[in-house]
């Protein structure tokens, strides 16, 4: 027999969490035929020797919903071995979308995602309007990954609601509209719908994500489209600890739906460490019905300047800083009145989780000549050089001498890695925020696989390669019902990722690119040790280098497109 692809020789990790063992690897078709030691003949032979055969990792939640308009690669995903992302998460998106709603939903994605306005007016072809038509044009331009779609709450209230979205609840009327567009995108394949009821998911003109004015009984009718296809999950934003308000949130989706939840997220905090596992125990009672919260593996440095300050966008004055002139933003800096209230808000409550306090974040990147000496530099060195206080004040002060071109890097979140290694190997959660499309200029943690084999499995040991790639393949392909994913096995998809266990991972910082549409930057995160990614049976990136393919395909449950 001739196949397609033979992987020889390798060490084959089948997602299961079953031990590795020396294996052969035939595909034709885009599917695994066998496993053991395969006899017969090849178009393409793969030798494996010392490497790991994994399947494909799955990333559950990135927001690549515009960056597949312009990059098939899916850059920098592909390079870590991740061969299925799903898009469309934190109720944010680009469909449905009608003409005259364009420059809104391009907004939204300006404030939260921090991708340029010149990237998205460069790159979006803007080839769809309807949900389903949105899922065609995706696939129809190629993809090299297969393509999970949530359908976003907030596009699907702008087209109802119009302008009154960021204003109020639906109508029963609109509700019904909404439902009907929702079970069409059940329907073409979307494995769900998303959104967000938390505080720092700020739109354009710094109003509230139009998916946070949806009340419970919105919710309950989005969730009763669920209940009634019998399958998807919904995905939610909220405050991360799992107050009354989220908790009950949570409790309402599940009911309603009888469907899974997922939810962003837990992190680990610098003013109480301990609160995510505070928050696992109390999550409890809802987890036994299908309720997952997400976590990040790596710890959260985050890049910012004030010219885009989303680091600060759940304090309510940021609100008059966002999609301002550069001359307005410094006018408001520098105003006693508005830095008193600025400055308080951020003190008195986080403006990302556990950001009170400025002394450890660092000069990343000046322009003035004048201020190159203070690059690598954390404000309380500054501070104490000029003999000034280190707080927010200060930091103000600096941004305005760069002309607000200064950038800063804050470590926020999962710096304690102890507890971050006690979060990473429990079972009631799921790794994922990769966040891959989002936040361009701020980070990117798209490097997530890799860094959990090389950091937590190679150098932490928390746990066995086998339970890691358990955790990055099968586990996300059971939450979202992707049946022929996630596994190694004869019959199913041949998504593979093949990497040496003894070199795998990623950094802790991303790298600063200018590769955007109209020159535009973005974070990328490098990938060491990964020497395949294979998706539908076909390489799509070999030793570093994309090889032009675009095998992928919606990722959706059995019976759907």
């Amino acid at each position: 027999m001739t196949f397609d692809l033979v992987i020889r020789n390798g060490l084959v990790v089948d997602g299961t969490g079953a031990p590795r063992r020396r294996a052969d690897v035939a595909v034709s078709d885009g599917r695994i035929v066998e496993i053991g030691d395969v006899s017969g003949t090849a178009k393409r032979t793969i030798d494996a020797e010392g490497l790991i055969v994994a399947p494909g990792f799955i990333d559950p939640h990135t927001h690549y919903d515009a960056q597949v308009c312009w990059d098939p690669e899916v850059s920098p995903s592909s390079w870590h071995g991740v061969t299925t992302v799903v898009t469309g998460n934190c109720g944010v998106g680009v469909a449905p979308c009608r003409p005259e709603s364009r420059d809104i939903l391009a907004g939204d994605l300006v404030n939260l995602e921090s991708i340029p306005l010149r990237a998205l007016q460069a790159g979006l072809p803007w080839d769809w309007e309807d949900f389903p038509s949105y899922m065609a044009a995706t696939l129809r331009r190629g993809v090299a990954l297969n393509i999970g779609f949530m359908a976003a709450l907030t596009p699907f209230r702008h087209w109802v609601l119009g302008e009154d979205s960021v204003e109020r609840a639906a109508t029963a009327d609109e509700r019904d509209r909404i439902q009907a567009m929702l079970a069409e995108a059940m329907a073409a394949g979307a494995l769900g719908f998303s959104t967000s009821i938390s505080g720092i998911d700020v739109g354009w003109g710094g109003r509230p994500l139009a998916c946070r004015l949806a009340d419970q009984d919105e919710l309950s009718a989005y969730a009763d489209v669920l209940k009634r296809c019998g399958r998807g999950l919904t995905m939610t934003h909220i405050s991360g600890e799992l107050n009354e308000r989220d908790y009950a949130l949570l409790d309402n989706l599940l009911e309603r739906s009888g469907r899974p939840v997922t939810w962003l997220g837990l992190f680990i905090r610098g003013d109480d460490p301990e609160s995510a596992f505070r928050t696992l125990d109390r999550h409890a009672p809802l987890h036994r019905r299908g309720s997952v919260p997400q976590i990040s593996c790596r710890p959260m440095l985050f890049s910012f300047d004030l010219r885009n300050p989303f680091v600060f966008a759940s304090r309510p004055s940021t609100a008059r800083v966002l999609n301002q002139s550069v001359e307005a933003q410094k006018r408001l800096y520098a105003d006693p009145e508005f830095r008193r209230v600025f400055c308080d808000e951020v003190r008195a409550g986080s403006s990302g989780p556990a950001f009170r306090s400025c002394e450890h974040v660092e000069i990343s990147e000046t322009q003035s000549p004048a201020l190159k000496a203070l690059e690598g530099k954390t404000i309380a060195n500054v501070a104490a050089e000029r003999g000034r206080a280190s707080g927010f004040e200060f930091l103000l002060d600096l941004a305005l001498e760069d002309d607000l071109r200064m950038r800063f890097v804050a470590p926020i979140l999962n710096t304690d890695e102890d507890r971050l290694g006690r979060l990473v190997s429990d079972p009631r959660v799921l790794i994922a925020l990769s966040d891959g499309g989002a936040h361009l200029d701020q980070l990117c943690d798209a490097g997530y696989p890799t860094y959990l084999l090389g950091h937590w499995v190679r150098e932490r040991e928390v746990m066995p390669l086998e339970r890691a790639v358990a955790r990055l393949t099968s586990e996300p392909a059971d939450l979202f019902g992707l049946a022929d994913r996630g596994r190694l096995a004869a019959g199913k998809a041949a998504d593979i990722a093949i990497f040496d266990a003894d070199t795998v991972g990623s950094g802790r910082r991303g790298v600063l690119r200018s590769d955007l549409p109209g020159g535009g930057r973005r974070f990328v995160m490098p990938a060491q040790g990964v020497a395949y990614t294979i998706v539908n049976g076909a390489p799509v990136h070999e030793h570093g280098a994309y090889t032009g393919e675009t095998p992928g395909r919606i990722a959706a449950p059995a019976g759907c497109a």
